[in-house]
């Protein structure tokens, strides 16, 4: 990764409300500051909004990822994206590590919305002319947008952290908690030059999961699941207990998107889970702070991201970049 900085007047960096502490540090590895947006609501909640310097011209990017409250979030982004295109910058480039309603891409049953699509429409007709997200939970809504789309990769990020901490090798095995994950374990092993294993599982309904048995070899081994999110932790935990009761020595886990809703903490802190490692494309609240979670910063990849783009660069190296 390059440590150079952007000089460009017209490069405009803004953060809403769902995690200004990333766009803070997104904001330092780029050598810019913040510009600044005026958030406040009327006495109904309305959101009202205003950008409180000129951007005509301009090249503005938004960091606000759509986690909870989902709704609230989404709306303000949709507003900002709106605010600015009236106020004529030149293109709005939407930055959303944690893109919500993904698990919504597809009708599992009749007479079910594809709300992963909507949201993607209501972006690009509020006015975005550029996604940049990190980790989508299906890779198929990149086709879900007509504007350009950057998807990300935390894989390179999670292998470094790993590696420090000396798990890679042959006695590591990397776990896709589902048949849907295996494409991320595969390429989290590659880095790692560990093999891998699947959970069979089945899920009776949302949230809740029922593991079924383990495919692969893990006795002996220190196994890492890799996930692109924590929910309610009640997949992660379960598939935990299955490896080390078909030999593993010990378990971690990690995801990109650390949602924890209801009992995931409790879950997490009861489980035989050694290490839990996230990262900070969510916003993780004091209350949800665990001895056991370790949080790893997205914000030089999105940085380098946003460079290369602003400088019409490729981004593809950095799907295979460990920093």
């Amino acid at each position: 990764m390059s440590n150079r900085f952007i000089d460009d007047p017209r490069f405009k960096l803004f953060s809403l409300s769902s995690n200004e502490p990333l766009a803070e540090k997104i904001a330092d590895a780029l050598g810019v500051k913040l510009g600044t947006i005026n958030l406040t609501q009327f006495a109904d909640g309305e959101i009202k909004l205003n950008v409180a310097e000129s951007i005509r011209g301009s090249h503005v990017y938004i960091v606000q990822s759509t986690s909870n409250p989902v709704n609230e979030h989404l709306m303000e982004l949709l507003i900002a994206i709106d605010a600015c295109k009236r106020a004529s910058a030149r293109t709005i480039n939407v930055v959303m590590p944690y893109y919500g309603y993904a698990r919504q891409e597809r009708k599992t049953q009749s007479r079910e919305p594809i709300t992963a699509k909507l949201v993607a429409n209501m972006l690009t007709s509020a006015g975005a002319t550029r996604m940049v997200t990190l980790d989508l939970h299906a890779a198929q809504i990149q086709g879900f947008f007509d504007i350009p789309m950057d998807h990300l990769l935390a894989s390179p990020l999670i292998a470094s952290h790993l590696m420090n901490d000396g798990l890679y090798g042959d006695d590591v095995v990397v776990v896709s908690p589902d048949h849907g994950g295996v494409t991320r374990a595969r390429k989290l092993a590659e880095f790692l030059k560990s093999p891998i294993a699947i959970v069979d599982k089945r899920r009776p309904k949302a949230n809740v999961a029922e593991v079924m048995h383990i495919v692969g070899d893990v006795k002996g081994k220190r196994c890492i699941i890799i996930d692109d999110m924590i929910d309610t932790a009640g997949t992660i935990t379960l598939a935990s207990q299955a490896l080390l009761d078909q030999g593993a020595t010990e378990v971690y886990a990690c995801c990109t998107h650390p949602v924890l809703s209801g009992p995931a903490i409790e879950r997490l802190e009861a489980s035989p889970i050694k290490k839990v490692m996230i990262t900070d494309s969510i916003l993780l609240p004091k209350e949800k702070e665990l001895d056991k979670i370790e949080q790893i910063t997205v914000a030089k990849l999105v940085a380098e991201a946003l460079l290369r783009i602003h400088e019409d660069r490729s981004v593809s190296p950095l799907f295979d970049e460990k920093f």
